[in-house]
């Protein structure tokens, strides 16, 4: 493998287009699943428009990480560029950062200010005035348009499936460190075990918080249309299960490569990449676990 020691151009690319056609056709289907659900009708149309675009997602995620991976492997990559590719990575999870806070920020919001104000609170109490008689509490269970908003019967146990998914992303977060250390060290067959073990914890918790959705629609009445407990339910832990499915392909792509031998204990950014991405996952979960799940 020879190196490449000015910085490198690539040629001109089609996956930045492609994924951007996949993201909006994925964000149209997923907004019109909420739309549609919350109104009551049929999402059949725009599962199938979700699903396309996931699928082009996929398409792109595959064919761009391929380009990478060979313009890697052909050594192309100079030590300017391996800098350009970890300020790349830490301002694409710092955006994540601030893409969750704006959803904690909502959460908040609607529990300190609009719920007290609605029930009479604060200097915007006046707002008790549309529905008098309204009681403002959280977990909200009484909505105040019950009619238009059906009320959750209960909420998620946070004692059963989220303490355990709790349990399995704090678990993975280990697991894979220990695989990064044994990269470092260039201990493979520890490398290997310690990943799979991450992917298959990863797994699990992606099948719990599928339950616990299961759940929620068929026993709880917890949906889309509970008001804004539901709404701000489902936007956090179904943003943060799209993370993890991400994550989860990226470790994936990451054992597929350690397979095929790539990655020495000098050079394996894109493990790195990865692993700081799965322990971004592992800290929002704590943050939903507390504030979404607990208080």
């Amino acid at each position: 493998m020879t190196t490449h020691q000015t910085y490198y151009v690539p040629e001109q690319s089609k996956w930045p287009i492609i994924a951007t056609v996949g993201l909006g056709v994925t964000m149209y289907g997923l907004a019109s699943i909420m739309v549609n659900g919350s109104q009551g009708e049929s999402t059949t149309g725009a599962w199938i428009t979700f699903s396309i675009g996931s699928l082009i997602m996929v398409y792109m995620l595959f064919g761009w990480f391929g380009s990478v991976i060979k313009e890697s492997r052909d050594g192309l990559y100079s030590p300017q560029m391996d800098r350009s590719f970890r300020w790349g990575m830490s301002w694409f999870i710092f955006s994540e950062v601030m893409f969750f806070a704006a959803f904690f920020g909502a959460l908040f919001y609607a529990r300190t200010f609009a719920i007290p104000w609605l029930g009479g609170e604060g200097d915007r109490g006046s707002s008790n005035m549309l529905w008098e008689g309204f009681q403002a509490t959280w977990p909200l269970l009484n909505n105040p348009d019950p009619e238009a908003f059906p009320p959750p019967k209960e909420i998620i146990n946070p004692w059963h499936l989220p303490l355990i998914n709790t349990i399995l992303l704090v678990t993975s977060s280990f697991t894979v460190t220990v695989a990064h250390h044994a990269l470092k060290h260039g201990n493979r067959k520890k490398l290997k075990a310690w990943l799979i073990a991450t992917i298959v914890l990863a797994l699990v918790f992606i099948g719990f918080q599928a339950e616990e959705y299961v759940q929620a629609y068929t026993e709880l009445n917890l949906t889309l249309r509970s008001g804004i407990y539901g709404s701000t339910f489902f936007l956090l832990t179904g943003f943060h299960g799209a993370h993890v499915i991400m994550g989860t392909l990226m470790l994936t792509i990451m054992l597929i490569r350690i397979l095929k031998g790539h990655f020495t204990a000098e050079k394996h950014f894109a493990f790195e990449a990865a692993s700081w991405y799965w322990h971004f996952v592992d800290v929002v979960w704590l943050g939903l676990f507390v504030f979404v799940y607990i208080l």
